[in-house]
């Protein structure tokens, strides 16, 4: 009754279901592996945000990457803004996530003649794409500021493409060792996301970015459970399958040998 199963077809299907199988476990297995380091990612952020601020030069030195493990860590910095070279990165978005503008990114000027790149924050684009917009001015004088480290943005990293032809003090990527190029003084490498600053400056400032979301968690553990899911019903829809081709053909018979045979 089970003969069937060597034809074409049957082993065809047969085939089919057993390279599903691995392939459904694997890819459980790697959606795993991603809510794994997702929970990872927002222990250590959650970590290095509430840590004590430590000063910059600790962590950060010129052309040195910013370590995974320093990502988002509080630091602090003293010394006063070079707004001369004062630039503002494109294709940035508002904390409500509903509009675009850019981020304000003014070097710090340490004591020992180094500086470190502030992400001051978000404002709008006012005139247009091809015009600098109005920068609300930066605190004058010495100050301390806090923040986040973050590491150099690349195309690879961030998804942003780093166009060239840009209007004069505008970038598409807040990265240290490119914007050190064209500055007069060495930049650390990576740079602050800027949190408080004191004294507290005058006037209207930029937007401060707020702090990364470390609850949400994402949807991976749920897909790697339906993986899973779907891999087990592999075998039970070809055991399903098999019964009814072999209770249709079972019924076929006793059909065919109740029919009278023409004398």
């Amino acid at each position: 009754m089970y003969r069937f199963l060597l034809s074409r077809q049957w082993v065809i299907l047969t085939l089919l279901g057993l390279v599903m199988i691995p392939a459904m476990v694997k890819l459980g297995y790697w959606q795993l592996h991603r809510h794994e380091h997702r929970v990872a990612n927002n222990h250590l952020i959650s970590q290095n945000v509430e840590a004590a601020a430590v000063p910059v030069e600790e962590l950060a030195a010129p052309g040195r990457a910013v370590p995974r493990k320093d990502l988002y860590r509080s630091v602090s910095a003293t010394g006063h803004y070079d707004t001369a070279h004062e630039v503002v990165a494109r294709q940035r978005t508002a904390a409500d996530g509903q509009k675009n503008g850019y981020h304000v990114i003014t070097p710090l000027v340490l004591d020992d003649g180094r500086a470190i790149l502030v992400n001051r924050g978000w404002i709008d684009p006012g005139g247009g794409l091809t015009t600098l917009p109005r920068i609300p001015a930066a605190a004058s004088g010495e100050i301390t500021v806090t923040g986040r480290l973050r590491p150099d943005e690349t195309s690879a990293s961030t998804g942003i493409k780093n166009k060239s032809g840009l209007p004069d003090r505008m970038i598409m990527l807040i990265n240290s060792a490119d914007l050190a190029e064209a500055g007069p003084r060495p930049l650390l490498g990576g740079y602050l996301e800027l949190a408080t600053t004191s004294p507290k400056p005058s006037g209207p400032q930029p937007e401060l970015i707020p702090e990364p979301d470390d609850s949400s968690i994402g949807p991976h553990m749920a897909y790697a459970i339906q993986w899973w899911l779907f891999s087990a019903m592999v075998p039970v829809g070809w055991i399903i399958l098999v019964r009814r081709e072999r209770k249709e053909r079972a019924s076929g018979q006793e059909s065919e040998k109740g029919v009278p045979v023409a004398v």
